[in-house]
């Protein structure tokens, strides 16, 4: 298991080709506003902030929605580079030199702001894959979004019970 993950395996990925469409389909999920680079940044960020505020069950628990991400963002750049992509952080490659910001993570400090826009992250990424399985024709890679999107989903029902409980208290 890779940090906060559904008890189930990944399917493999090796095997895969040079695949153009599929590296332009896939490559925001990679490093874009709305990527896993960025769900990293923002959980790791979040979570020591939280551990400032001596919230640590939360600082842990979002260390661990980090991790989980940061298989992702390995699974990606797997893909990305055996269909032909190298794995830089821009979010259209072959452009190397649109580079990544981190204008899109979220820098709040106040408890319940930022685990809103942490679920509203995770709400994106779980929209912004299944368009992708819309437009994938390749099964490989259409299985491990949606072995994705199953982590996606545990985290999203994970935040919203963090959620509930910061504001009830």
């Amino acid at each position: 298991m890779y940090g906060l993950s559904v008890d189930s395996p990944y399917p493999a990925t090796e095997d895969l080709t040079a695949d153009r469409e599929s590296v332009r389909i896939l490559s925001p999920a990679y490093a874009d506003h709305g990527s896993e680079l960025t769900a990293i940044l923002q959980y790791v960020y979040h979570s020591i902030v939280f551990s400032g505020l001596r919230q640590k069950q939360y600082a842990r628990l979002l260390l661990e929605i980090a991790i989980a991400e940061m298989h992702h963002l390995d699974l990606l750049g797997g893909m990305l580079y055996q269909m032909g992509a190298l794995p830089v952080f821009t979010s259209r490659p072959p452009r190397l030199f649109d580079f990544y910001s981190t204008a899109a993570v979220s820098y709040s400090h106040e408890p319940e702001r930022m685990i809103r826009d942490d679920i509203r992250g995770e709400k994106e990424a779980i929209c912004q894959y299944q368009s992708m399985l819309r437009r994938l024709h390749n099964e490989k890679v259409g299985a491990v979004i949606s072995r994705i999107i199953l982590d996606e989903e545990l985290h999203l029902a994970t935040l919203n019970s963090i959620l509930s409980e910061i504001i009830h208290r």
